[in-house]
């Protein structure tokens, strides 16, 4: 029976260096692989790094530069802005000037218009009373 038993284990051993061999052979290439892309990583991470950092900058340069940008725009849009509101406040005026210019001159055309009626109807008015005034004085 101690046979058997002998024989039993000799055979479980057997099976199991069967299935572990292998597992142990696939374990010894991932870590050989993972090994190489380890040392891969060592050396291109620090130049990827250096390029990370670079760009970084370059963006912060940019983002500096287009702030700038937007100021100076936005300085330069409400002095626009000021000068449409300064413009348009000239034009109302110019407009409301002009307007009670118009009302004066207007008025000014009526007087001389009416002086002018007023002196033609006299004037034509008197030679007709001098020419009657004489006729009938005779």
């Amino acid at each position: 029976m101690v046979d058997l038993a002998v024989m039993i284990i000799a055979v479980a051993v057997v099976v199991l260096v069967g299935y572990l061999v292998p597992t142990i052979l696939q374990v010894k290439k991932t870590v050989s692989q993972s090994e190489r892309l380890l040392i891969r990583l060592n050396h291109e991470l620090p130049g990827m790094l250096k390029e990370v950092k670079g760009t970084n900058e370059n963006i912060r340069a940019l983002t500096d530069q287009a702030r700038l940008g937007v100021d100076r725009a936005t300085v330069f849009l409400n002095a626009v802005g000021e000068v449409g509101h300064t413009v348009n406040q000239v034009n109302q005026t110019v407009r409301g000037k002009g307007g009670a210019v118009m009302v004066g001159l207007t008025s000014l055309l009526a007087g001389i218009k009416a002086v002018t009626s007023t002196v033609k109807h006299r004037v034509h008015k008197e030679p007709k009373e001098q020419q009657g005034g004489s006729n009938h004085g005779d």
